[in-house]
């Protein structure tokens, strides 16, 4: 099986798919392949499952069965559970042949040179992107339209995905900013109070200002070098420093608008607060990194000269948005808004670790982190989720003493609590530690002041789990002492995020084996 495996993903090299012939031959031409190489009828079996689960779920939604709405979800989060250990079983067996080889598939015919790439960088947030979105499909509760809020859930996940694959600039640009749709849609119509509207337009308007920049260099590198491949372009494209410094700034700035970076911050923590639970989950996970993302696999590699020009200056950028959020999140009395913030300071810590002057420990240190921040953050956003929809309210002040209705939630919240302020032994430990560490090779003077964020990490951290679990009840705005503990499916989803962000935070091999060469290339 893994020998065939093997077989299918090195020998794909292009598939010509010609534009008149459409979509048809293009299927025919990816399913022969695929019985051409004998894979064994498992693995034929999820693949075949994932592709015809999605158009079950459209059979369920028309004709309205018996208990569709249980089988709907069932479909949904099965598909992605799928993918999932499609993913992590080509990655645990396949990726040990070749750590810095890209296996590809190449489409031409169409508007560009498609490129769908998978090496370790794009499979780390492979394997995030598809767990995430199963632990979301699965805590979905019933809503109205809720065949809508999942098909605008799949564009997201079909968006994101497809954006951690492409190596041309054309299809990522496409795919970065086709998130933003479902994305608006989500917290403009599920949001969860009136200031919903003017969070989805904050999303909308920063997104799309700050695309406008790529775009525009995007078309730049199309005319003069005429080419938007990404690997072309980092090993024949001859930039000026002029051209380096004018083109770092065009992709600098959709970058750091989605991170987000200081002064670009102001949409997250408002799209967070008004955003439903599954809506913040992915929000933090997922769409964030997507601007880091494109920091590692776009703006270090073109621009190696710009990167050390303007590294110094985004450092210190970078621990003013450290420092600012972490006081900020001490300040704020609704639940959301403080993890809000946090992600905000965390990843500001992601871009000092980048723009660490030709310092491999720090682009590791920045990728670990975006991965066991999109663990934690996931888990912390699902635990409020939960909160909610017992007591209604997510204003700090109104909470006390909950450990003593629900000692199995705030044993949960405790733990995750304690990877947000990266205490050794979790994963956002291994991640921070990477990056002190190159900046003590580089930039000292940050690394004081970058040191603030430890302390104030945990005096957010450890207030906000004192001020909800400790104390006594406040009956006076909701009668806590009726609030239930964590179901079952609640205990197992906030179990598989710790469990996950206990492995990564003792077993950092796991990860930097495969994301090590790649970035080091």
């Amino acid at each position: 099986m893994l020998h065939n495996f093997n077989f299918l993903f090195q020998n794909i090299e292009v598939l010509n798919i010609s534009w008149t012939h459409g979509l048809l031959d293009m299927g025919y031409s990816f399913f022969s392949i695929l019985l051409e190489t004998c894979i064994t009828p498992f693995f034929m079996f999820l693949i075949l499952l994932w592709v015809f689960g999605n158009l079950f779920s459209f059979i369920i939604v028309n004709f309205k069965k018996e208990n569709w709405f249980e089988t709907l979800k069932a479909v949904n989060f099965w598909n992605s559970t799928l993918l999932f250990f499609i993913f992590f079983y080509y990655y645990l067996f396949f990726f040990n042949n070749d750590y810095r080889q890209c296996y590809q598939i190449n489409l031409h015919g169409f508007w560009t040179q498609n490129v769908f790439c998978i090496d370790g960088l794009a499979m780390c947030f492979l394997l995030l992107t598809t767990f995430i979105f199963s632990l979301c499909f699965w805590q979905i509760r019933q809503m109205p339209n809720y065949n809508k809020f999942a098909a605008f859930l799949k564009f997201t996940q079909f968006g994101v995905m497809l954006t951690f694959l492409v190596t041309d600039l054309v299809s990522f640009y496409i795919f970065f900013e086709s998130v933003l749709i479902p994305m608006y849609i989500l917290i403009g119509v599920w949001g969860s109070r009136s200031r919903k509207i003017k969070a989805a337009y904050y999303l909308f308007l920063y997104t799309l200002f700050g695309s406008l920049f790529l775009l525009f260099g995007i078309i730049y590198l199309n005319v003069i070098y005429g080419t938007t491949y990404i690997p072309l372009l980092s090993e024949k494209a001859a930039f000026s420093i002029t051209e380096q410094l004018f083109l770092w700034v065009c992709f600098f700035i959709p970058f750091a608008v989605k991170i987000p970076m200081y002064p670009f911050h102001i949409w997250l923590p408002e799209a967070h607060v008004e955003a439903p639970t599954i809506g913040s989950v992915i929000l933090a996970s997922l769409l964030l990194k997507l601007g880091g993302y494109g920091f590692l696999r776009i703006t270090l590699p073109l621009f190696p000269y710009a990167n050390v020009y303007f590294g110094p200056y985004i450092q210190w950028l970078a621990v003013i948005g450290v420092i600012h959020a972490s006081i900020v999140s001490i300040r704020q009395m609704d639940l959301k808004r403080v993890i809000a913030y946090a992600s905000i300071a965390h990843m500001n810590l992601v871009v000092l670790g980048t723009f660490a002057p030709a310092n491999v420990s720090g682009y590791d240190g920045a990728l670990y982190l975006m991965i066991a921040h999109g663990i934690v953050s996931a888990g912390l956003f699902f635990a409020i989720g939960f909160i909610y929809d017992r007591t209604h309210s997510r204003i700090i002040w109104y909470y006390g003493g909950i450990v003593k209705r629900m000692p199995r939630f705030v044993f949960f919240f405790l733990m995750l609590t304690l990877a947000n302020m990266s205490f050794p032994g979790t994963s956002n430990f291994v991640g921070e530690f990477m990056i002190f560490v190159s900046l003590v090779l580089s930039n000292f003077q940050v690394l004081i002041f970058a040191s603030a964020g430890i302390v104030l990490s945990a005096v957010y951290s450890v207030w906000l789990f004192n001020r909800v679990c400790f104390g006594t009840f406040k009956n006076k705005y909701f009668n806590i002492s009726f609030c239930t503990d964590l179901t079952r499916t609640e205990t197992i989803c906030l179990f598989l995020l710790v469990l996950c962000m206990l492995f990564l935070g003792v077993k950092s091999y796991f990860v930097i084996q495969f994301t090590y060469p790649v970035i080091l290339k």
